[in-house]
């Protein structure tokens, strides 16, 4: 337990980003106010390759999170920089998001650092807003996402209004707890390399979760990816830190 507890400030302390002593404390899982319950989240994802919704975003890369939650609604951070690579574009996303049963709606930040994060001049920016909405069945969810502003793709020279679908079925297999998912993208958009209705994303998922102590969890995945698309598979590997 130790062991991760370091490990995982260590990374998030001296390769994202450096926190004073203060700023780098253990955030509380619950706090009880007045018989509400307030949830926080921390961790990092250590990933051979950055692959999102099909498309390759870079190489080896670290992925912290942050997040807080109360009855239903949430406000999260990620984001992604290359350990590999460099050079790769850094990434930092905001989420805001409400969840009711089966039911999710959602708007995030995406935002890239090959410019300046506080510009949000249209044609200049390199902020992306989304917002998604779903239903999660259980046995299959449902996710619809589609770009409003920023730095969206275009279709014959506008704004594409970027889209994509994705449906996901949890199963248990051999052991480990996997994932189908099969990801479109509905129409025309430079965002995912689209000229059209077109399949990006086909893959199968399955995660180890390691117990340790009974208490504390070491999730650790691989995935196989297909882009249709882009002709191009990959490989996946991820460790997750989290606490």
């Amino acid at each position: 337990m130790k062991t991760i507890k370091i490990l995982t400030y260590f990374l998030l302390s001296t390769i994202i980003n450096p926190l004073s002593a203060q700023d780098s404390a253990p955030l509380p899982a619950e706090e009880e106010k007045g018989g509400k319950c307030v949830e926080a989240s921390i961790g990092v994802d250590l990933v051979n390759q950055y692959i999102w919704r099909g498309q390759d975003l870079g190489d080896v890369s670290l992925q912290p999170s942050l997040g807080i939650s109360w009855k239903g609604l949430s406000l999260s951070t990620w984001g992604s920089v290359g350990i590999s690579d460099f050079s790769d574009d850094k990434e930092l996303d905001f989420t805001l998001a409400y969840t009711i049963k089966g039911f999710n709606v959602g708007i995030t930040d995406y935002w890239f650092s090959n410019g300046s994060y506080f510009q949000y001049k249209s044609g200049k920016t390199t902020h992306i807003w989304e917002a998604n909405v779903g239903y999660d069945f259980g046995f299959l969810s449902l996710q619809w996402y589609t770009n409003f502003a920023g730095n969206d793709g275009t279709n014959d020279g506008k704004r594409a209004f970027s889209s994509y679908f994705e449906l996901a079925a949890p199963f248990r297999l051999g052991g480990l707890d996997w994932s189908a998912s099969l990801g479109i993208v509905p129409w025309a958009t430079t965002s995912y390399n689209s000229n059209g209705f077109c399949v990006t994303n086909v893959s199968l998922r399955a995660t180890k979760d390691f117990v340790i102590k009974e208490k504390y969890h070491l999730p650790v995945y691989a995935g196989l990816i297909a882009n249709p698309r882009n002709e191009k598979v990959y490989l996946l590997f991820g460790v997750a830190f989290s606490m």
